[in-house]
Protein backbone atom coordinates (compact mmCIF):
# COMPACT_ATOMS: atom_id res chain seq x y z
CA UNK A 1 0.00 0.00 0.00
CA UNK A 2 1.26 3.34 -0.95
CA UNK A 3 0.69 7.48 -0.54
CA UNK A 4 1.28 9.91 -2.36
CA UNK A 5 3.54 12.96 -1.62
CA UNK A 6 4.16 15.87 -2.99
CA UNK A 7 7.41 18.16 -3.30
CA UNK A 8 8.44 20.97 -5.78
CA UNK A 9 9.98 18.15 -8.34
CA UNK A 10 6.51 16.19 -8.44
CA UNK A 11 4.70 13.60 -6.81
CA UNK A 12 6.00 10.17 -5.50
CA UNK A 13 4.79 6.82 -4.27
CA UNK A 14 5.59 6.47 -0.41
CA UNK A 15 4.64 3.13 1.51
CA UNK A 16 1.37 3.93 3.50
CA UNK A 17 3.47 2.47 6.89
CA UNK A 18 6.25 4.68 6.28
CA UNK A 19 7.10 7.49 9.20
CA UNK A 20 9.73 9.30 6.35
CA UNK A 21 8.54 11.31 2.81
CA UNK A 22 9.12 12.37 -0.60
CA UNK A 23 12.31 14.68 0.52
CA UNK A 24 14.21 11.29 2.19
CA UNK A 25 12.52 9.32 -0.50
CA UNK A 26 14.11 11.32 -3.47
CA UNK A 27 17.80 11.48 -1.39
CA UNK A 28 17.59 7.94 -0.52
CA UNK A 29 17.47 7.08 -4.64
CA UNK A 30 19.47 10.24 -5.18
CA UNK A 31 22.54 9.32 -2.86
CA UNK A 32 23.37 5.85 -3.31
CA UNK A 33 27.07 6.34 -2.53
CA UNK A 34 28.25 4.19 1.32
CA UNK A 35 25.63 2.34 1.42
CA UNK A 36 25.13 3.42 4.98
CA UNK A 37 22.65 5.13 6.98
CA UNK A 38 22.52 8.52 9.00
CA UNK A 39 24.38 6.97 12.45
CA UNK A 40 22.44 6.77 15.77
CA UNK A 41 23.69 9.51 17.65
CA UNK A 42 23.44 11.90 14.64
CA UNK A 43 19.99 10.52 14.49
CA UNK A 44 19.66 11.59 18.36
CA UNK A 45 21.24 14.66 17.76
CA UNK A 46 18.59 15.57 15.19
CA UNK A 47 15.79 14.49 17.34
CA UNK A 48 17.55 16.58 20.35
CA UNK A 49 17.67 19.42 18.27
CA UNK A 50 14.30 19.30 17.06
CA UNK A 51 12.65 18.62 20.12
CA UNK A 52 14.46 21.89 21.84
CA UNK A 53 13.10 23.60 19.00
CA UNK A 54 9.27 22.47 19.25
CA UNK A 55 9.85 23.49 22.91
CA UNK A 56 11.27 27.17 22.11
CA UNK A 57 8.27 27.64 19.50
CA UNK A 58 5.71 26.55 21.95
CA UNK A 59 6.72 28.98 24.42
CA UNK A 60 6.98 31.89 21.44
CA UNK A 61 3.36 30.95 20.06
CA UNK A 62 4.68 30.46 16.71
CA UNK A 63 3.44 26.05 16.57
CA UNK A 64 0.33 25.21 18.52
CA UNK A 65 0.90 23.70 22.07
CA UNK A 66 -0.37 20.28 21.05
CA UNK A 67 1.51 19.63 17.85
CA UNK A 68 4.73 21.07 20.01
CA UNK A 69 3.83 17.96 22.93
CA UNK A 70 3.28 15.27 19.90
CA UNK A 71 6.68 16.27 18.22
CA UNK A 72 8.53 16.22 21.77
CA UNK A 73 6.83 12.79 22.25
CA UNK A 74 8.13 11.59 18.95
CA UNK A 75 11.64 13.13 19.33
CA UNK A 76 11.63 11.50 23.18
CA UNK A 77 11.06 8.04 21.17
CA UNK A 78 13.65 8.44 18.49
CA UNK A 79 15.92 9.12 21.56
CA UNK A 80 15.07 6.02 22.82
CA UNK A 81 16.44 4.38 19.33
CA UNK A 82 12.94 3.85 18.11
CA UNK A 83 12.04 4.65 14.58
CA UNK A 84 16.02 4.53 13.50
CA UNK A 85 14.87 2.31 10.57
CA UNK A 86 13.01 5.19 9.17
CA UNK A 87 16.14 7.21 8.87
CA UNK A 88 16.81 6.00 5.22
CA UNK A 89 19.33 8.92 3.85
CA UNK A 90 22.74 8.03 2.78
CA UNK A 91 25.37 10.18 4.98
CA UNK A 92 27.11 10.93 1.96
CA UNK A 93 24.40 13.76 -0.05
CA UNK A 94 24.30 16.82 -1.73
CA UNK A 95 22.02 19.71 -0.32
CA UNK A 96 24.17 20.73 2.81
CA UNK A 97 22.66 18.29 4.42
CA UNK A 98 18.92 18.83 3.55
CA UNK A 99 18.05 15.18 2.88
CA UNK A 100 19.19 14.61 6.74
CA UNK A 101 16.92 17.42 7.78
CA UNK A 102 13.96 16.66 5.62
CA UNK A 103 14.14 13.17 7.15
CA UNK A 104 13.98 13.53 10.95
CA UNK A 105 11.24 16.42 9.83
CA UNK A 106 9.22 13.87 8.27
CA UNK A 107 9.38 11.04 10.85
CA UNK A 108 8.55 13.50 13.70
CA UNK A 109 5.78 14.71 11.38
CA UNK A 110 4.47 11.72 10.51
CA UNK A 111 4.63 10.06 13.95
CA UNK A 112 2.79 13.22 15.34
CA UNK A 113 0.35 13.05 13.38
CA UNK A 114 -0.30 9.34 14.58
CA UNK A 115 -0.15 10.74 17.81
CA UNK A 116 -2.90 13.48 17.37
CA UNK A 117 -4.71 10.55 15.85
CA UNK A 118 -4.53 11.22 11.97
CA UNK A 119 -3.00 9.01 9.39
CA UNK A 120 1.05 9.63 8.17
CA UNK A 121 1.01 11.75 5.16
CA UNK A 122 -1.43 14.18 6.23
CA UNK A 123 0.43 17.17 6.49
CA UNK A 124 -2.70 19.42 7.04
CA UNK A 125 -2.26 18.16 10.66
CA UNK A 126 1.72 18.23 11.10
CA UNK A 127 3.94 19.99 8.12
CA UNK A 128 7.70 18.87 8.34
CA UNK A 129 8.45 22.22 7.29
CA UNK A 130 5.88 24.95 8.92
CA UNK A 131 5.78 22.90 12.02
CA UNK A 132 8.60 20.66 12.81
CA UNK A 133 11.42 22.65 11.25
CA UNK A 134 9.67 25.96 12.19
CA UNK A 135 12.26 28.68 12.55
CA UNK A 136 15.17 26.74 11.25
CA UNK A 137 16.75 25.70 8.27
CA UNK A 138 19.31 23.05 7.04
CA UNK A 139 21.90 25.54 7.08
CA UNK A 140 22.02 25.73 11.16
CA UNK A 141 20.12 22.39 12.19
CA UNK A 142 22.81 20.50 10.38
CA UNK A 143 25.82 21.60 11.53
CA UNK A 144 24.11 21.63 15.14
CA UNK A 145 23.46 17.99 14.58
CA UNK A 146 27.29 17.19 13.55
CA UNK A 147 28.34 19.37 16.49
CA UNK A 148 26.38 17.56 19.27
CA UNK A 149 27.37 14.44 17.73
CA UNK A 150 30.87 14.79 17.75
CA UNK A 151 30.46 16.14 21.15
CA UNK A 152 28.96 12.53 22.05
CA UNK A 153 32.01 11.20 21.07
CA UNK A 154 34.95 13.14 22.61
CA UNK A 155 34.12 11.09 25.97
CA UNK A 156 34.20 7.62 24.46
CA UNK A 157 37.64 8.30 22.68
CA UNK A 158 39.06 9.94 26.38
CA UNK A 159 37.99 7.02 28.01
CA UNK A 160 39.98 5.08 25.77
CA UNK A 161 43.04 6.89 25.66
CA UNK A 162 42.56 7.39 29.65
CA UNK A 163 43.11 3.42 30.08
CA UNK A 164 45.60 3.67 27.49
CA UNK A 165 47.76 5.62 29.69
CA UNK A 166 46.91 3.86 32.84
CA UNK A 167 48.24 0.60 31.47
CA UNK A 168 51.24 2.20 30.15
CA UNK A 169 51.82 3.89 33.79
CA UNK A 170 51.31 0.30 34.99
CA UNK A 171 54.26 -1.49 32.59
CA UNK A 172 56.45 1.61 33.66
CA UNK A 173 56.12 0.62 36.88
CA UNK A 174 56.63 -3.30 35.96
CA UNK A 175 59.43 -2.55 33.80
CA UNK A 176 61.36 -0.07 35.83
CA UNK A 177 64.54 -2.48 36.53
CA UNK A 178 64.84 -4.05 33.50
CA UNK A 179 68.07 -2.25 31.86
CA UNK A 180 68.64 -2.14 27.73
CA UNK A 181 70.24 -0.48 25.16
CA UNK A 182 68.59 2.69 23.76
CA UNK A 183 68.45 3.50 19.69
CA UNK A 184 68.69 6.30 17.88
CA UNK A 185 68.16 6.31 14.11
CA UNK A 186 68.07 2.57 14.30
CA UNK A 187 71.47 2.20 16.00
CA UNK A 188 72.72 1.73 19.25
CA UNK A 189 72.91 4.61 21.77
CA UNK A 190 73.02 4.54 25.62
CA UNK A 191 71.04 3.00 28.16
CA UNK A 192 67.98 3.38 29.96
CA UNK A 193 64.96 1.20 31.41
CA UNK A 194 62.25 -0.40 29.49
CA UNK A 195 59.88 1.15 32.30
CA UNK A 196 61.41 4.77 31.19
CA UNK A 197 60.63 3.88 27.54
CA UNK A 198 57.04 3.44 28.79
CA UNK A 199 56.73 5.85 30.30
CA UNK A 200 58.10 8.09 27.87
CA UNK A 201 54.38 6.34 25.96
CA UNK A 202 52.70 7.27 29.08
CA UNK A 203 53.63 11.07 28.73
CA UNK A 204 52.74 11.30 25.00
CA UNK A 205 49.06 9.81 25.65
CA UNK A 206 48.48 11.86 28.45
CA UNK A 207 49.26 15.19 26.61
CA UNK A 208 46.58 13.66 24.03
CA UNK A 209 44.19 13.29 26.29
CA UNK A 210 44.30 17.17 27.34
CA UNK A 211 44.30 17.90 23.47
CA UNK A 212 41.33 16.07 23.10
CA UNK A 213 39.59 17.80 25.67
CA UNK A 214 41.07 21.50 24.65
CA UNK A 215 39.45 20.94 21.02
CA UNK A 216 35.69 19.85 22.47
CA UNK A 217 35.64 24.24 22.87
CA UNK A 218 36.37 24.34 19.31
CA UNK A 219 32.32 22.65 19.04
CA UNK A 220 30.45 24.12 21.94
CA UNK A 221 29.21 27.33 19.85
CA UNK A 222 25.80 27.74 17.88
CA UNK A 223 24.19 29.19 14.56
CA UNK A 224 20.76 28.25 15.42
CA UNK A 225 18.43 30.55 14.83
CA UNK A 226 20.61 32.06 12.10
CA UNK A 227 18.30 29.90 9.50
CA UNK A 228 19.78 30.17 5.73
CA UNK A 229 22.71 32.31 5.79
CA UNK A 230 23.19 33.53 9.44
CA UNK A 231 20.65 36.27 8.95
CA UNK A 232 17.77 34.95 11.25
CA UNK A 233 15.10 34.96 8.30
CA UNK A 234 11.93 33.10 8.97
CA UNK A 235 12.80 32.49 13.16
CA UNK A 236 11.24 34.64 15.80
CA UNK A 237 13.50 37.23 16.89
CA UNK A 238 13.95 35.73 20.46
CA UNK A 239 14.20 32.12 19.07
CA UNK A 240 17.60 31.62 19.64
CA UNK A 241 17.39 33.00 22.92
CA UNK A 242 14.38 30.78 23.66
CA UNK A 243 16.39 27.37 22.56
CA UNK A 244 19.56 27.70 23.60
CA UNK A 245 19.00 27.08 27.41
CA UNK A 246 16.24 24.58 26.51
CA UNK A 247 19.59 22.56 24.26
CA UNK A 248 21.98 22.91 27.08
CA UNK A 249 19.47 21.41 29.66
CA UNK A 250 18.48 18.03 27.04
CA UNK A 251 22.62 17.83 26.33
CA UNK A 252 24.23 18.73 29.40
CA UNK A 253 26.72 20.36 27.64
CA UNK A 254 27.67 23.90 27.63
CA UNK A 255 26.51 24.94 24.54
CA UNK A 256 26.60 28.85 23.61
CA UNK A 257 25.52 31.07 20.51
CA UNK A 258 27.79 32.03 17.83
CA UNK A 259 28.30 35.84 18.25
CA UNK A 260 27.96 35.74 14.36
CA UNK A 261 25.83 34.26 13.09
CA UNK A 262 26.88 34.74 9.22
CA UNK A 263 30.52 33.78 10.32
CA UNK A 264 29.37 30.55 12.00
CA UNK A 265 26.96 29.46 9.00
CA UNK A 266 29.82 30.14 6.19
CA UNK A 267 33.32 29.57 8.27
CA UNK A 268 33.60 25.49 9.87
CA UNK A 269 37.36 25.80 10.28
CA UNK A 270 36.84 24.14 13.75
CA UNK A 271 36.37 20.97 11.71
CA UNK A 272 39.75 21.00 10.43
CA UNK A 273 41.34 21.45 13.95
CA UNK A 274 39.25 18.67 15.20
CA UNK A 275 40.25 16.17 12.34
CA UNK A 276 43.64 17.63 13.24
CA UNK A 277 43.61 16.68 16.16
CA UNK A 278 42.47 13.12 15.48
CA UNK A 279 45.35 13.51 12.85
CA UNK A 280 47.89 14.05 15.45
CA UNK A 281 46.54 11.73 18.30
CA UNK A 282 46.57 8.72 15.26
CA UNK A 283 50.28 9.03 14.05
CA UNK A 284 51.34 9.31 17.88
CA UNK A 285 49.67 6.09 18.09
CA UNK A 286 51.33 4.34 15.51
CA UNK A 287 54.56 5.41 16.26
CA UNK A 288 53.96 3.44 20.02
CA UNK A 289 52.78 0.27 17.43
CA UNK A 290 55.91 0.88 15.03
CA UNK A 291 58.36 0.49 18.59
CA UNK A 292 56.40 -2.03 19.74
CA UNK A 293 56.23 -3.96 16.50
CA UNK A 294 60.34 -3.49 16.26
CA UNK A 295 61.23 -4.07 20.10
CA UNK A 296 58.99 -7.68 19.98
CA UNK A 297 60.43 -8.62 16.09
CA UNK A 298 62.00 -11.86 15.89
CA UNK A 299 61.46 -14.50 17.74
CA UNK A 300 65.14 -15.32 16.23
CA UNK A 301 66.65 -13.16 14.42
CA UNK A 302 64.84 -9.66 15.23
CA UNK A 303 65.46 -7.48 18.36
CA UNK A 304 62.87 -9.83 20.43
CA UNK A 305 63.08 -7.29 24.07
CA UNK A 306 59.27 -7.52 24.44
CA UNK A 307 57.29 -10.49 23.92
CA UNK A 308 53.82 -9.80 22.63
CA UNK A 309 49.99 -11.96 23.37
CA UNK A 310 50.05 -14.15 20.62
CA UNK A 311 46.59 -13.64 19.15
CA UNK A 312 46.74 -15.56 15.89
CA UNK A 313 48.41 -17.97 13.40
CA UNK A 314 50.65 -14.84 11.16
CA UNK A 315 50.76 -17.26 7.94
CA UNK A 316 49.17 -19.44 5.88
CA UNK A 317 52.55 -21.77 4.61
CA UNK A 318 54.97 -20.75 7.61
CA UNK A 319 53.84 -23.27 10.26
CA UNK A 320 54.86 -21.54 13.97
CA UNK A 321 54.63 -17.70 12.82
CA UNK A 322 53.18 -14.78 14.57
CA UNK A 323 52.57 -11.47 13.46
CA UNK A 324 52.19 -8.37 15.11
CA UNK A 325 48.89 -8.16 14.04
CA UNK A 326 47.62 -5.54 16.47
CA UNK A 327 50.21 -3.10 16.49
CA UNK A 328 49.56 -3.49 12.61
CA UNK A 329 45.73 -2.83 12.42
CA UNK A 330 46.97 0.50 15.13
CA UNK A 331 49.14 1.42 12.30
CA UNK A 332 46.07 1.03 9.55
CA UNK A 333 43.85 3.01 11.69
CA UNK A 334 46.13 5.83 11.66
CA UNK A 335 46.43 5.80 8.02
CA UNK A 336 42.66 5.93 8.12
CA UNK A 337 42.28 9.15 10.45
CA UNK A 338 45.19 11.12 8.97
CA UNK A 339 43.55 10.87 4.93
CA UNK A 340 40.44 11.60 6.47
CA UNK A 341 42.35 14.53 7.69
CA UNK A 342 42.90 15.54 4.17
CA UNK A 343 39.49 15.04 3.48
CA UNK A 344 38.09 17.06 5.55
CA UNK A 345 40.35 19.83 5.47
CA UNK A 346 39.54 20.19 2.01
CA UNK A 347 35.95 20.29 2.49
CA UNK A 348 36.21 23.18 4.93
CA UNK A 349 38.32 25.14 1.82
CA UNK A 350 36.02 23.84 -0.82
CA UNK A 351 33.15 26.31 0.78
CA UNK A 352 31.86 29.34 -0.78
CA UNK A 353 30.05 32.52 0.29
CA UNK A 354 27.69 32.37 2.35
CA UNK A 355 27.42 28.50 3.37
CA UNK A 356 29.93 25.55 3.33
CA UNK A 357 28.15 23.14 1.24
CA UNK A 358 30.30 19.59 2.25
CA UNK A 359 29.66 19.09 5.65
CA UNK A 360 27.93 15.72 5.23
CA UNK A 361 31.62 14.68 4.13
CA UNK A 362 33.28 16.33 7.10
CA UNK A 363 30.69 14.81 9.12
CA UNK A 364 31.13 11.39 7.54
CA UNK A 365 34.50 11.34 8.01
CA UNK A 366 34.84 12.83 11.62
CA UNK A 367 32.80 10.47 12.57
CA UNK A 368 34.34 7.50 11.08
CA UNK A 369 37.72 8.98 12.43
CA UNK A 370 36.45 8.92 16.14
CA UNK A 371 35.10 5.27 15.63
CA UNK A 372 38.25 4.17 14.15
CA UNK A 373 40.71 5.34 16.65
CA UNK A 374 38.61 4.73 19.42
CA UNK A 375 38.42 1.07 18.54
CA UNK A 376 41.86 1.09 17.39
CA UNK A 377 43.16 2.18 21.09
CA UNK A 378 40.45 -0.67 22.53
CA UNK A 379 42.30 -3.79 20.76
CA UNK A 380 45.72 -2.18 21.50
CA UNK A 381 44.98 -2.20 25.11
CA UNK A 382 42.94 -5.05 25.58
CA UNK A 383 44.76 -7.16 23.28
CA UNK A 384 48.21 -5.84 23.11
CA UNK A 385 49.63 -3.73 25.72
CA UNK A 386 48.25 -4.67 28.63
CA UNK A 387 49.33 -8.15 28.08
CA UNK A 388 52.80 -7.64 26.60
CA UNK A 389 56.04 -9.00 28.70
CA UNK A 390 59.60 -8.11 29.08
CA UNK A 391 62.37 -10.28 27.81
CA UNK A 392 65.22 -9.79 30.01
CA UNK A 393 67.52 -12.15 29.38
CA UNK A 394 67.42 -10.75 25.92
CA UNK A 395 67.66 -6.97 26.68
CA UNK A 396 70.55 -7.83 28.75
CA UNK A 397 72.34 -9.32 26.10
CA UNK A 398 71.72 -6.88 23.84
CA UNK A 399 72.87 -4.06 26.38
CA UNK A 400 76.07 -6.44 27.21
CA UNK A 401 77.02 -6.73 23.75
CA UNK A 402 76.47 -3.14 22.41
CA UNK A 403 79.10 -0.50 22.62
CA UNK A 404 77.28 2.29 24.57
CA UNK A 405 79.97 2.00 26.99
CA UNK A 406 82.36 3.98 24.28
CA UNK A 407 80.60 7.50 25.25
CA UNK A 408 81.41 6.96 28.84
CA UNK A 409 85.09 5.21 27.86
CA UNK A 410 85.66 8.38 25.64
CA UNK A 411 85.93 10.44 28.67
CA UNK A 412 88.83 8.69 30.05
CA UNK A 413 90.79 8.17 26.78
CA UNK A 414 89.42 10.68 24.59
CA UNK A 415 87.32 10.48 21.58
CA UNK A 416 89.91 9.60 18.92
CA UNK A 417 91.19 6.58 21.08
CA UNK A 418 87.37 5.16 22.32
CA UNK A 419 86.61 5.77 18.83
CA UNK A 420 89.26 3.56 17.74
CA UNK A 421 88.37 0.92 20.32
CA UNK A 422 84.82 0.77 19.54
CA UNK A 423 86.04 0.28 15.62
CA UNK A 424 88.15 -3.28 16.56
CA UNK A 425 85.55 -4.18 19.02
CA UNK A 426 82.80 -4.62 15.95
CA UNK A 427 85.78 -6.11 13.43
CA UNK A 428 86.28 -8.54 16.22
CA UNK A 429 82.96 -9.53 17.32
CA UNK A 430 84.41 -8.83 21.35
CA UNK A 431 82.96 -6.57 23.94
CA UNK A 432 84.29 -3.43 24.42
CA UNK A 433 85.10 -3.78 27.39
CA UNK A 434 87.52 -7.25 26.55
CA UNK A 435 88.89 -4.66 24.00
CA UNK A 436 89.52 -2.27 26.30
CA UNK A 437 91.09 -4.89 28.93
CA UNK A 438 93.50 -6.12 26.47
CA UNK A 439 95.21 -2.55 25.56
CA UNK A 440 95.74 -2.56 29.77
CA UNK A 441 92.97 0.45 30.47
CA UNK A 442 90.86 0.47 33.22
CA UNK A 443 87.48 -1.33 33.02
CA UNK A 444 86.10 -0.81 36.01
CA UNK A 445 83.85 1.91 34.62
CA UNK A 446 82.16 -1.16 32.40
CA UNK A 447 80.41 -2.26 35.88
CA UNK A 448 78.14 0.44 35.96
CA UNK A 449 75.16 1.02 33.43
CA UNK A 450 74.81 5.17 33.29
CA UNK A 451 71.31 5.94 33.09
CA UNK A 452 71.81 9.43 33.27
Amino acid sequence: MYRTENDSVGSMSIPTTAYYGVNAARAQANFQITGQRLEPDFIRSLAEIKKAAALANAELGMIRVDVAHAIVAGANEVLLGLLHDQFIVDPMQGGAGTSSNMNINEVLANRAIELLGGKKGDYTRVSPNDDVNRGQSTNDVYPTAGKLTLLKKIPLLHAQLERMALVLLQKAEQFKAVKKIGRTQLSDAVPLTLGQEFHAYYSLVKRHIKRLAQAKSEILTLNMGGTAIGTGISAHPRFSATFMPIIRELTGEELELADDLIDATQNVECYAVIADVLKVIAISLSKIANDIRLLSSGPRSGIGELIMPVKQNGSSIMPGKINPVIPEIVNQCAFIVAGNSVTVAMAVEGGQLELNAFEPVIFYKLFESFDVLEAAVKTFVDNCLSGIEANEPRCHELLERSLYLSTKLAETVGYAVASDLTKEAVASGKTLKEVAAAKGIETDMFDAVPLG
